[in-house]
């Protein structure tokens, strides 16, 4: 008969396998859980910019390198173009507005001033020549119609006399009739003289009248081509400072062609180039502040060009004060620009990783110092100090501010 074998208490062999699987299992869950998920870096706490998240006074400015300029530059241009006969004066040199720098020649003006003067010339030759016409037809037709009058007067009295006459049947008819017509014809002659004197006047006034406009135009071509000439003398635009003069003698320039600058040295402003990213805040009249030789000297923004070249835009700065004594064109100063109110903030120091995160995720450092996870963050303005914390950050965390390039896709770094 068959005999019931009892079951072995304890551990087997397959036990043990379960046993490690589960153990796996677990430790598999507890790294998720942990949210050790992500890539590990590891490296040595010595190596690293560590900084603390402080509560403070977020100053709302923008430190700039401007440089100093002439408050005003301006281009001399040659109204004429021709050869350079002589240079008077050298760059760098002062000079006073209407002071000839350069003298030109130009033959082909030369030409046409001589024409103009010899085409002025032969109309006021044509314009006497026919005023000489009219007038002598102008006496002409006055003593016609003088004669024609003394006619018509003539014959208008001897007429009424016959009419009279012959009303007393003293004379015949036919002499009535006669001394009717001769004065009716005269009287149609002296009309038509009237009207060709009348008509002779009004075309002399006319006429004259428009050969005058004529003859004044010619004298004011005559005046600009003068002028010309006289821009063949290249002339300061203004007191200043001769900066660069293109031109040498014998050269030749050509109309419109640009021959160099005259610094205007009454006074001075400082010009900056500005990061792209502040293009929507930077606003005309903004203050700014710069220090020197223990002094501080204040700026107001007069200008913002609108063009970006190079990810920044440029922008003009005058003086609202006092200027350093020593001041010079070229001479650099870094500049405090202040873009809005001093505010209480969560103030994160400034580090190269924002070249890396754009300032939307950071590195947190546990408090006990041994590793560093990463976190989302918000950030808002930023000066040459902090960033301004809007999110992820609390007062006194500490973060990663050194470049984050070779921590490659790390979620964690862990701190030697």
């Amino acid at each position: 008969m068959d005999i019931q074998l009892e079951k072995k208490k304890g551990l087997r062999p397959k036990h043990y396998g379960y046993i490690a699987l589960g153990i796996l299992l677990l430790f598999v869950g507890w790294k998720m859980i942990t949210g050790s998920g992500g890539s590990t870096f590891r490296t040595e706490k010595d190596k690293l910019s560590i900084s603390e998240v402080i509560q403070g006074k977020f100053d709302d400015y923008i430190t700039i390198n401007g440089t100093v300029a002439p408050i005003a530059t301006i281009y001399m241009d040659a109204y004429e173009g021709g050869r350079v006969t002589e240079k008077l004066i050298e760059e760098g040199a002062m000079v006073k507005q209407g002071d000839i720098i350069l003298k030109l020649e130009n033959i082909g003006l030369y030409e046409q001033i001589l024409n103009s003067e010899s085409n002025l010339a032969l109309k006021q030759n044509d314009l006497r020549s026919t005023k000489l016409t009219f007038d002598s037809r102008q006496v002409e037709g006055r003593k016609s119609l003088a004669n024609a009058q003394y006619e018509l007067t003539k014959l208008k009295r001897n007429f009424e006399q016959n009419q009279e006459l012959f009303d007393d049947e003293l004379i015949s008819r036919e002499a009535y009739l006669i001394s009717k017509e001769n004065y009716e014809l005269s009287k149609k002659q002296y009309d038509i003289v009237k009207l060709q004197t009348e008509h002779d006047d009004e075309m002399r006034s006319t006429s004259l009248a428009g050969l005058d406009t004529d003859l004044e135009r010619m004298r004011k071509t005559l005046t600009m081509v003068y002028e010309r000439l006289d821009h063949l003398n290249v002339r300061a635009p203004a007191n200043g400072q001769l900066g660069f003069l293109d031109a040498e003698i014998g050269q030749n320039i050509g109309q419109g062609e640009r021959i160099g600058q005259v610094n205007v040295l009454t006074d001075y402003k400082v010009e900056a180039d500005i990061d792209e990213h502040y293009i929507d805040r930077v606003k005309r009249d903004l203050n700014a502040t710069f220090e020197r030789n223990g002094t501080e000297y204040t700026l107001r923004l007069r200008k913002v060009y609108p063009e970006v070249r190079n990810g920044k835009f440029k922008v003009d700065l005058v003086f609202t004060g006092n200027k350093p004594k020593n001041i010079r064109a070229g001479q650099s100063y870094n500049i405090k620009l202040q873009l809005g109110e001093s505010s209480d903030a969560l103030l994160l120091p400034k580090g190269s990783f924002f070249q890396s995160t754009g300032g939307q995720w950071i590195f947190v450092v546990d408090p006990d110092s041994n590793q560093a996870l990463k976190r989302n963050i918000r950030i808002g303005k930023q000066n040459s100090r902090y960033y301004e914390v809007l999110e992820g950050l609390e007062n006194g965390e500490k973060i990663i501010t050194s470049n984050y390039d070779h921590f490659g896709e790390a979620d964690r770094i862990i701190l030697k």
